[in-house]
């Protein structure tokens, strides 16, 4: 399954620090993940929408995960410019993943992460930490294969 991953920080683009959420997602996606592209953004609404408009319409990737950006701080802008390409939003995931996340650590109510689709990619906002990163991908994981598939037609609606 052809995958991006895209972290959203100010510091981690400008080489202030190194990121560590591309090394964890990867980490965790393991060999039925074929990584095709990895990006370290800065928080603009505007970049990440180009990446995702370029990773979606051009059929690159099937499934594209972002890290970072979705809090409550004037920056943190990935939750709004992923609705703003968006087809249709996917709310289960983002409610799955924010309910998990909430057991380990109250503030993870601030999350304003999104799921939605573009064409035939899932998008996914995560939080912007390596250790909430492999919390809440354990919550995506299961759900992937089966999530890819409908949006690739493999599967049936039926019983």
């Amino acid at each position: 399954m052809k995958t991006a991953l895209i972290v959203l920080s100010d510091r981690a683009a400008s080489g202030e620090r190194p990121d560590a959420c591309i090394p964890a997602m990867r980490e965790l996606l393991g060999a039925q993940y074929e990584i095709v592209r990895e990006a370290v953004l800065p928080d603009d609404a505007g970049a990440l929408q180009a990446e995702l408009i370029d990773l979606c319409d051009s059929g690159a990737a099937s499934l594209v995960l972002t890290s970072g950006g979705t809090g409550i701080s004037p920056r943190d802008r990935t939750p709004q410019a992923t609705a703003a390409i968006v087809d249709y939003e996917v709310p289960g995931i983002a409610d799955a993943i924010r309910a998990a996340s909430i057991e380990i650590v109250p503030t993870a109510m601030l999350s304003r992460a999104i799921a939605g689709v573009r064409h035939r990619t899932l998008i996914v906002n995560l939080p912007g930490n390596p250790k909430a990163v492999s919390e809440t991908m354990s919550v995506l994981l299961p759900v992937l294969p089966h999530a890819l598939k409908q949006l690739n037609g493999e599967t049936d609606h039926g019983p």
